[in-house]
Formats: structure tokens, C-alpha cells, sequence
């Protein structure tokens, strides 16, 4: 199994092909949320995703700011872990009727994204600190505190909608 799909023999060239995966990352993420947004009941959920549509294009942006200072250019690299994380909550989403289950999912699913985002933008930010790149350090760190405020919220949320979905289908002792 191939696993990056060009030849990388420095740690500069790592970076620049993690930041055009994240971009190409960031930019599934601005097409799934719609989506989940339009699939969550709960106020909060939506309101949440939201916000966080708003981040990510900003997020979006300053990726390609760096890629445009680092590499010259914005094009992505498939980041075929987000695809797959996409399809995979697509593919439940659709099998689950309950509105506060699906919301308890939206939330998961939500989460997994933001915990793969952490891990991704923690490397890069220490790659560029490495690189002497503080300038980009800075801006991914911004974006990495975003991410983790982005998980937070949804811990909080979570913390009202997963007892409710936990209700769903009980059946009452005779």
C-alpha cells in the first residue's frame, strides 16, 4: 500500500503534501456540514455546525495562504481519511430514524473529524515551528484551538442529547 502519492524526501516536502491533504480536507468538511446540518434536530447542534461551517471556510483560507507562501500554490492532495469518515457517517446517518439518535451520531461523527483535525494540525504546527516557518506556526495554531473549541461544544451538546437518545426505544418493564 502506497502511502503518499509522490515521492517526499524531506520534511518540507512532508509538510506541503499534509497541508494540501488538510486543504483538501477542510474543503470535504464545507461540503459535509450543510448536510449535517440540515440532518440535526437539536437547536444547539445546528447552531453549533453552523458556526463552525464559518470557521472552516476560514480555515479553508488560511491553509491556502500558507500553501501559497510554502508551495506557491493551493492546490489539494484526496484526503482520502476525511472521505472515508464522510461516506462512513453518510451511510449511518441514512439508517437512523430516531431524530435525537441520529443527533447523538451527527455528534460522533462530528467529533471523530475534530479529533483527526487536532492530530493533523498539532503535527503540522510543530513541523512548521521545525521549518522556522513561526508565521505558519501561528496560523495553524489558531486553527487548532479552534478545533479543539469546535470539540469542546459539541462534549457540551452531547451532554444533553445523548441521555435523550439513550431513551429512544426503550421498551416500559410491565
Amino acid at each position: 500500500m502506497k502511502f503518499f502519492s509522490a515521492n517526499i524526501d524531506s520534511l518540507r516536502e512532508l509538510y506541503v503534501n499534509q497541508l494540501k491533504s488538510m486543504l483538501s480536507a477542510e474543503r470535504q468538511i464545507t461540503d459535509a456540514l450543510p448536510k449535517m446540518i440540515d440532518k440535526s434536530t437539536d437547536t444547539q447542534l445546528r447552531q453549533a455546525f453552523q458556526s463552525h461551517l464559518q470557521e472552516t471556510e476560514g480555515h479553508v483560507q488560511r491553509l491556502e495562504q500558507i500553501l501559497s507562501e510554502a508551495a506557491d500554490d493551493t492546490d489539494d492532495i484526496k484526503c482520502k481519511v476525511l472521505d472515508s469518515m464522510v461516506d462512513e457517517a453518510e451511510s449511518m446517518i441514512s439508517d437512523v430514524h430516531d431524530d435525537s439518535v441520529r443527533d447523538a451520531l451527527l455528534i460522533a461523527a462530528g467529533q471523530r473529524v475534530e479529533h483527526f483535525e487536532m492530530a493533523s494540525y498539532g503535527t503540522l504546527r510543530n513541523w512548521a515551528q521545525i521549518l522556522g516557518e513561526t508565521g505558519h506556526a501561528q496560523m495553524l495554531e489558531q486553527t487548532l484551538n479552534e478545533e479543539k473549541h469546535a470539540d469542546q461544544l459539541l462534549t457540551q451538546i452531547s451532554d444533553k442529547v445523548n441521555p435523550s437518545a439513550g431513551t429512544t426505544g426503550k421498551v416500559a418493564a410491565a
